[in-house]
């Protein structure tokens, strides 16, 4: 197979099918050996990781596809942590869409002056990212992303409506676990101008609480899995 990216957390294959396979591994993002979601280079490897967020990423792409959203989810073999999914093409050179359920983290550090850390945000808020470590991932708005030639207003609106709905699913699925979902990141890209979800939804890119208490992404992946 032909590699066609090395990344952090998976490296990524064309398939002679013309689709794509994602090998994740066990390496994690984070510092001085502590894990950490947010980091934006490798800090740690932790046995079996790999895997374990394939298999929280597949029971989410198969709960979406029972509700009937199209993402570039084909299939996977756990056993070999690797998914095959359809190919797609991102938006720029990488955007991250983020929805909010609750006001916290860089939310309140922007926006703290209007608004108190865990304020609830009826509805959710949707924000979009460009994925520029070097730049801290810089804010970007619709118009925005239409002046640039990034997405459409049509991609854009698709995106948005898609977003709401999967984070409502994720939600909804957490509470039966008594966890509640403040906010997770996305990627989305797009197949003949069909704009689907695609990467992974891992436990790294969530923040999750249980009561008052962030669950510990390893721990979140364990919960999911085990359930």
């Amino acid at each position: 197979m032909e590699k066609l990216y090395t990344g952090k957390t998976k490296d990524v294959f064309k398939l002679e099918n013309g689709n794509v396979m994602l090998k994740f591994k066990d390496d994690c993002t984070g510092k001085d050996g502590v894990f950490d979601p947010g980091e934006n280079s490798v800090g740690l490897t932790i046995d079996g990781i790999g895997k374990a967020n394939l298999q929280t990423s597949v029971y989410y792409f198969e709960l979406l596809k029972k509700a009937g959203i199209k993402t570039h989810y084909v299939s996977a073999d756990i056993d070999n942590a690797t998914m095959e999914v359809l190919p797609a093409t991102v938006f720029g050179k990488g955007l991250e869409v983020i929805c909010r359920l609750v006001a916290t983290g860089s939310f309140i550090r922007r926006y703290g002056e209007y608004i108190a850390d865990g304020t609830v945000l009826e509805g959710g808020y949707v924000e979009c990212t460009f994925k520029n470590d070097a730049k801290g991932d810089p804010l970007v708005t619709s118009e925005g992303l239409a002046a640039l030639g990034v997405m459409t207003p049509e991609m854009f609106a698709s995106m948005k409506e898609q977003t709401l709905k999967i984070t409502k699913i994720v939600a909804d699925d957490l509470k039966t676990l008594g966890l509640d979902l403040w906010d997770i990141k996305f990627e989305f890209g797009y197949n003949n101008d069909e704009v689907i979800l695609i990467d992974e939804i891992a436990s790294g890119n969530m923040r999750v609480y249980k009561g008052d208490t962030i669950v510990d992404p390893v721990e979140l992946t364990k919960i999911i899995n085990n359930r």
